[in-house]
């Protein structure tokens, strides 16, 4: 399969994140982790998929000088987006609050964005996932606030979590690219970067 192609390339995945970390070990891919800090500010005038784009090339620009041959560094980055603006981490329990309760009875896109970068070349692709939720009381809110302390997560969710086993009543796409990577998306570009 896909690690017999491999086989002579580097996997550098430049991520904290222990959900794309396991994504990485069920999908029996070999990889190292490396992490360099960014500062994960984008333009205004971005929008949709060219902020998680833009996030996710932005991230690789620290590696930039010391990637080497065979080696294949990827990045990734995921929002939600509802209501025309971009949901990321949520800085404290107010926060967090604030968009859940924007997306209680709505429906919001998550996307991920995933970059690949090698020494002589840089390709990045997204998925869009449509996702619903049931109108959740406050009370609901907070419990999963006060419990999950989701402050790490992009819109202050994790489907996995429970949150979203009570309050998901709908899905359109992937459900990995929810929980932060699109592992269909990861699969196919890799394997036409190795052919």
């Amino acid at each position: 399969m896909i690690n017999d192609k491999l086989a002579t390339y580097h996997i550098i995945l430049a991520s904290g994140s222990p959900r794309r970390q396991q994504f990485f070990n069920e999908l029996g891919l070999d990889f190292e982790i490396r992490l360099k800090p960014v500062d994960e500010s984008y333009p205004d005038r971005l929008r949709h998929f060219e902020i998680s784009d833009y996030l996710a090339q932005l991230k690789s620009l620290p590696f930039k000088n010391e990637l080497q041959d065979k080696e294949i560094l990827i990045t990734s980055d995921t929002i939600v987006w509802h209501n025309q603006k971009a949901l990321g981490k949520p800085k404290d329990a107010q926060e967090a609050f604030d968009m859940l309760s924007s997306m209680s009875g709505t429906t919001h896109e998550v996307i991920t964005s995933i970059c690949f970068t090698t020494p002589t070349t840089q390709k990045t692709v997204n998925a869009v996932t449509k996702v619903t939720f049931k109108v959740l009381t406050e009370d609901e809110i907070n419990h999963y606030i006060t419990t999950y302390r989701p402050f790490d997560k992009a819109g202050a969710y994790g489907i996995q979590e429970w949150i979203g086993q009570i309050g998901i009543v709908n899905i359109e796409g992937s459900y990995t690219n929810v929980v932060g990577l699109p592992t269909h998306l990861l699969y196919k570009t890799l394997n036409s970067m190795v052919q």
